[in-house]
């Protein structure tokens, strides 16, 4: 991992469920030395979540992995100093409290850029550290509300719908990963670190694309309609004659062209209509009922070879047994086997992405809890008396 892009940048990572820890991941995946801070009673709740393996959390194997693990305290005195030595270490500080706490704890941005100047504090919320909500408790489902997401997710029919895992905490890890490493090039022309303050509700909403700005120039609500697109049409998901789901898109022009030509309604193609995607998605109904009827006679291999040859844009409705043994994703290595200590090999989402010359790699698994405290306070110089005096404050 010495060739990592990111060795040799240490990441303390205080945060919990889940962007947080995932953006902390992130950066452990292309070799930056991540720590991860835990309560000593309280472990970070994502060990507890979903299912278990002979009483092992696997969601942690997962968001875990490359991090060493430590415990301590920070409403304690020894805690709090303790942190203090380690961010006079560190690049990087990753944290989700509420705002206050750790001003509370006299941990603030005043104390740890007094004993680094460097150091980037990223401050991950549900609504950021001001404002009339900043002090509430914030979680990904309600960025998911508050964002336009839910409202726009689900049959016209039908109530709004929540997705059944963690998009928006997912969103707002990947962006605190790129936020980090903007404040890292700002610190690289200045020599100073800043605060980075990352609110769930805000990635959410840049990624639902220009509705603020329609909304504003024209008075434009976009309105649930299902698996459809106001945008371009045919787009939907499509039943095979053996039971399976397939799903089409034509955002493209002349994917749109192709797909109708394959279904045998060339006719279509020639309306004056079909000319752009706005006009095709007014006359969804139409070209649902031809690509629908046309798909419900073949089984699912028939469809998908069919517009492969078509070079048509479709692709199957996977779960992830499907995924598992998908050939492109087997191709890519997107799901990786790691060896774990406690259960054996895993397997799990490989790293974001390819890099040519200084690749990324899962080192190891999820740590248990509090692994690694005696290693990483001895390596910060503290004795192992000093150790055991923290242990019996409950600071470790």
């Amino acid at each position: 991992m010495n060739r990592a892009p990111l060795t040799g940048l240490r990441v303390l990572d205080l945060a919990t469920l889940f962007a947080g820890p995932l953006a902390a991941t992130a950066l452990g995946d292309f070799g930056a030395e991540v720590i991860k801070v835990e309560h000593p009673d309280r472990p970070d709740p994502s060990r507890g979540h979903g299912p278990a393996k002979d009483g092992i959390g696997l969601w942690w194997k997962h968001l875990g992995r490359n991090k060493r693990a430590i415990t301590l305290n920070l409403s304690t005195p020894g805690g709090r100093d303790t942190l203090l030595r380690l961010a006079a270490t560190a690049d990087v500080i990753i944290e989700n409290f509420r705002p206050g706490t750790l001003e509370k704890w006299d941990l603030g941005w005043p104390e740890l850029s007094a004993v680094n100047p460097r150091l980037v504090l990223t401050r991950v919320t549900g609504f950021g550290q001001f404002g009339p909500y900043a002090h509430r408790p914030g979680f990904g489902t309600l960025a998911e509300a508050m964002s336009g997401f839910a409202a726009l997710t689900g049959e016209p029919d039908a109530p709004p719908t929540l997705p059944p895992f963690g998009l928006a905490d997912s969103i707002a890890g990947l962006a605190t990963a790129y936020a980090v490493l903007t404040a890292l090039a700002a610190r690289d022309r200045t020599g100073e670190g800043q605060v980075v303050d990352l609110a769930l509700i805000e990635p959410m909403l840049s990624v639902l694309g220009p509705q603020p700005t329609w909304y504003d120039q024209l008075g434009y609500v976009q309105q649930r309609i299902g698996n459809r697109s106001a945008n371009n049409a045919p787009r939907n998901t499509y039943r095979t004659a053996d039971g399976s789901w397939v799903a089409v898109s034509t955002s493209a022009q002349s994917v749109a062209e192709r797909v109708m030509r394959l279904v045998g309604r060339p006719d279509l193609v020639d309306q004056p209509w079909f000319a752009t995607g706005v006009d095709r998605a007014r006359h969804a109904d139409e070209l649902d009922e031809a690509v629908g009827g046309w798909i419900a006679e073949r089984t699912r291999d028939e469809v998908l070879a069919a517009f492969e040859k078509a070079e048509a844009a479709v692709a199957p409705i996977q779960d992830v047994r499907d995924v598992m043994t998908d050939p492109q994703y087997q191709a890519l290595d997107t799901i990786t086997t790691v060896d774990d200590p406690e259960l054996g090999p895993l397997r799990m989402q490989n790293v974001l992405f390819r890099l040519s010359a200084t690749p990324g790699a899962i080192r190891w698994t999820g740590r248990p809890h509090g692994a690694d405290t005696d290693e990483v306070l001895t390596e910060l110089g503290l004795t192992p008396a000093e150790v055991a005096a923290l242990r019996a404050e409950g600071a470790v």
